[in-house]
C-alpha cells in the first residue's frame, strides 16, 4: 500500500475524531499484528516493543482468539443485574492469586475506571476524603484520576477535585537515598501531622530507572497503617508478569490494601481493568462505585481467564525474568560499542537504555522505527522496551541489531551534521 494510501487515512482519522493531545491527530498506522510484530497500511513491518503494555501474551495469541471466538456462539452479554459463571470465574481467579490475603475483586474497562473505583472504596471505607500520590504520576484520564494523580498541566481547564494532595517524588532529581529521604518526609508530614487521608495511591515503582531503595515501601507502608491510610498500587501499565513477578508489588515487600491491573489484562484485544481489594474492604454494598454496563461482561471475562491461563501454562513470568536478563545482556553488549548508549536498566522485560549522547533521543527513536522497531521515549533520556513476554531469543537478537543500526545511522548523520 503506498504512502499516499496512509497520508489518506491519516488525514481521515484527523478529519474524523474530536482533536487531543496524544492521540489524534497521529502520524501513523496499524494494519496487521502477530506476536511481537505490526504492520502498517504502507506494509512496513517492525517489532512493536511499545504496545501500550497490552500485550503481556503477545498480539492475537492464537488461543485467546480462539476462545474468544469460541465465547461469542456460548455466551455474548450479561446486562447489569445478571452474573454467568466465566465472569465469576475470573473474579474468584484474581482474588486468588493476588498474593495478599483474602480479596474482593470488580471489573472495568478502562485502568481509569478501576482506579476510580478504588478511589470510591476508599472514601466510603475510611470516610476521608484526601488522597495522596507523587507530582508527575499518572493515574488515568477520568477527572478523579486526573486530580489524584500528579500531572498538573493534565489538569489544565478541568475544575478540581478537593483534598488532592502531592508530594516530590522518590525519583525527583537523580534520585536516590536523598530524593527517597524527602519523599519520606514529606509523606509523614502530610500522613502523621496533617491526618485525615484515604488513601495513598501510586505505582510500585515508576519504571525500571526509577526505583526506590528497599526500605522505602515498608516505611510508607508503616505511615499508612499508623495513619489509617489505605495503600492503593496501580499495576496498570507492569503488572501479570512485566516484572518478572505476577504483580509488580512483590517486588516492594509490602501488603497493599488494594491492587489494580488492567491493560495486559485483555490480552491486547478487548478493554478490562479490575480493581482488587482486601475481602474486609467489602463495606460499600450500599453505593454503587463500579456499576458499569459491562461490569460482567462474559466476552470481556473469558479474555481475562483465558490471558491468566497463557501466562501459567506457558510460563511467562519466569519467561520474562529469563527474557529480560538476556536482552538486558545484548543491550550492555551494544552500549559498550557505541558511544550513544549509556546505562542499561532492567526489571523482567521492562528495559530501560539510557541515551548517552545527548539530543538525541528522538532522531534514535524515529531511525529505530525506520529499521523496524518500535519503542517509547522517555524525556528524551531513556529509550523504552516494554516487549510481550513471549519475545523469542531470536527476536531479541534482531531487536538489538536494529538498535544498533539505528545508532550508527545517527551516530552517522551527527558526524556528517560536525
Amino acid at each position: 500500500m503506498s504512502q499516499s494510501t496512509n497520508r489518506s487515512l491519516l488525514g481521515r482519522d484527523a478529519d474524523a475524531f474530536l482533536h487531543q493531545r496524544n492521540s489524534t491527530p497521529v502520524d501513523g498506522s496499524f494494519r496487521a499484528v502477530e506476536g511481537v510484530w505490526a504492520e502498517d497500511v504502507e506494509g512496513h513491518r517492525f517489532m512493536d516493543l511499545h504496545g501500550n503494555t497490552c500485550h503481556n501474551v503477545g498480539y492475537r495469541h492464537p488461543r485467546l482468539i480462539a476462545a474468544l471466538k469460541a465465547q461469542l456462539d456460548e455466551l455474548s452479554f450479561t446486562p447489569r443485574g445478571f452474573t454467568n459463571e466465566i465472569a465469576v470465574a475470573l473474579a474468584e481467579r484474581l482474588a486468588a492469586l493476588w498474593p495478599y490475603g483474602p480479596a474482593r475483586v470488580l471489573f472495568g474497562l478502562s485502568g481509569t475506571d478501576a482506579i476510580e473505583m478504588a478511589l470510591k472504596l476508599a472514601f466510603v471505607a475510611t470516610g476521608r476524603h484526601k488522597t495522596l500520590a507523587f507530582e508527575d504520576a499518572w493515574h488515568g484520564a477520568a477527572l478523579g484520576a486526573l486530580w489524584v494523580g500528579g500531572r498538573a498541566a493534565e489538569r489544565e481547564d478541568f475544575p478540581p477535585l478537593e483534598g488532592c494532595r502531592h508530594v516530590p517524588s522518590y525519583w525527583q532529581g537523580s534520585g536516590g537515598e536523598s530524593a527517597a529521604n524527602l519523599c519520606m518526609e514529606a509523606i509523614r508530614r502530610h500522613l502523621i501531622d496533617e491526618g485525615g487521608f484515604a488513601c495513598l495511591l501510586a505505582e510500585p515503582f515508576d519504571s525500571a530507572v526509577r526505583r526506590p531503595p528497599a526500605w522505602f515501601w515498608p516505611q510508607v507502608q508503616a505511615l499508612c497503617r499508623q495513619s489509617g491510610t489505605l495503600l492503593v498500587f496501580d499495576e496498570i501499565p507492569k503488572g501479570l508478569g512485566k516484572t518478572g513477578r505476577l504483580f509488580a508489588s512483590q517486588h516492594a515487600d509490602v501488603t497493599p490494601d488494594m491492587s489494580v491491573i488492567g491493560k495486559s489484562l485483555g490480552g491486547a484485544v478487548v478493554p478490562l481493568s479490575a480493581l482488587i481489594a482486601r475481602a474486609d474492604l467489602n463495606v460499600a454494598g450500599h453505593r454503587a462505585i463500579g456499576h458499569y454496563t459491562h461490569q460482567k461482561n462474559p466476552l470481556l471475562a473469558r479474555a481475562g481467564l483465558t490471558v491468566l491461563d497463557i501466562i501459567e501454562e506457558e510460563g511467562l513470568v519466569e519467561a520474562a525474568q529469563r527474557q529480560g536478563a538476556l536482552l538486558a545482556a545484548e543491550l550492555k553488549a551494544l552500549a559498550a560499542r557505541t558511544a550513544l548508549l549509556g546505562r542499561i536498566e532492567h526489571l523482567g522485560l521492562l528495559v530501560e537504555v539510557e541515551i548517552a549522547a545527548p539530543g538525541s533521543g528522538p532522531a534514535l527513536r524515529q531511525a529505530c522505527f525506520r529499521r523496524g522497531l518500535n519503542l517509547s521515549l522517555s524525556g528524551e533520556r531513556y529509550l523504552e522496551l516494554s516487549p510481550p513476554l513471549t519475545i523469542t531469543d531470536a527476536e531479541i537478537n534482531r531487536c538489538v541489531a536494529m538498535l544498533e543500526a539505528a545508532a550508527q545511522d545517527v551516530g552517522l548523520a551527527c558526524a556528517l551534521g560536525n
